[in-house]
């Protein structure tokens, strides 16, 4: 198999912003919230970090910030995808100078492009980098699908260290599970499906949610690893609701206003996001209360 970059749980991290910039010691205050309860990896800069809106002068800082504040206590992703592929190989070069122990790189959006297309891009990222690569396959996002036969040529190269899901079809990742065994790693994108997902040979996941409840997340995995699968599948069962209220509108949106209630600083959302509407707002709030979470209305 290609060389992977963990196992077990990675939170997606979201980014705390300020009206001017980034809070930067509630950063480190989450990254140490993350690393205290158990996560195996942290990916910074991705979706949840609400990378598109990031200046390249802030991808820099926060890359650099990251690395020191992580100091190597859990492996490092940084999201380095473009629509440019010149662009995804600046970024990747660049975040494998700063450390980071592996990249996620989005398939491209917007201008898109055809299967073909998606094989040169990854291929001419991987030939520009020594890092593991994770393809982040996200079509409700990016408009663009990895299907299974492509991935499983994609799979080919040395530098692929697998692929986080999150396409929501489980008759498609079945079929890339199968492809892809044994060449690279399958990750879950989707908090709803990392039990499934598991169940089928994912080596871990990335998660969402898992910014406000790491140790019980990083559990389900831990759980099911280890073969306490009774375990694994009530605390899963238990974290839906909480997993739902995630997503009540477009991430990060809601889980950083669910951090914001347990008393976690996340910030704002930067534009064109918009805060939680105050009907999910109020429906959020029970949820975290019945999860054991102590509210801060």
């Amino acid at each position: 198999m290609n060389k992977t970059i963990f196992k077990g749980t990675c939170t997606a991290a979201i980014t705390p912003f300020t009206q001017d910039g980034i809070d930067y010691d509630a950063l480190a205050k989450q990254i140490e919230y993350q690393i205290s309860n158990g996560i195996d990896a942290l990916c910074i800069l991705g979706t949840t970090g609400e990378a598109p809106t990031i200046t390249d002068a802030e991808y820099d800082k926060i890359a650099k910030f990251a690395y020191d504040a992580i100091a190597g206590r859990v492996k490092f992703i940084l999201g380095s995808g473009s629509n440019c592929t010149k662009k995804a190989i600046e970024k990747s070069q660049f975040a494998q100078s700063v450390g980071a122990d592996g990249l996620l790189i989005v398939t491209p959006y917007y201008n898109k492009c055809t299967q073909k297309g998606l094989i040169k891009y990854y291929n001419e990222i991987c030939d520009n980098v020594d890092i593991p690569i994770l393809c982040y396959n996200v079509p409700a996002r990016t408009g663009v699908n990895i299907l299974p036969t492509t991935m499983a040529e994609i799979a080919e190269h040395k530098n692929i260290g697998g692929i986080k899901e999150a396409c929501g079809n489980m008759e498609q990742i079945c079929e890339t599970a199968r492809l892809i065994r044994g060449k690279t790693a399958l990750y879950s994108g989707d908090d709803n499906l990392n039990l499934a997902m598991m169940s089928i040979g994912s080596m871990g996941l990335i998660s969402v949610a898992s910014n406000i409840a790491p140790r019980e997340i990083g559990d389900v995995a831990r759980y099911y690893y280890t073969g306490r699968n009774k375990e694994a599948y009530e605390l899963q069962e238990r974290l839906l609701p909480l997993i739902d209220a995630c997503f009540t509108e477009v991430n990060p949106i809601p889980v950083k206003k669910a951090m914001q209630l347990i008393g976690l600083d996340s910030g704002i959302v930067r534009a064109p996001l918009t805060e939680l509407e105050p009907e999910h707002v109020s429906q959020m709030i029970p949820i975290l209360k019945e999860f054991g979470f102590n509210v801060k209305e």
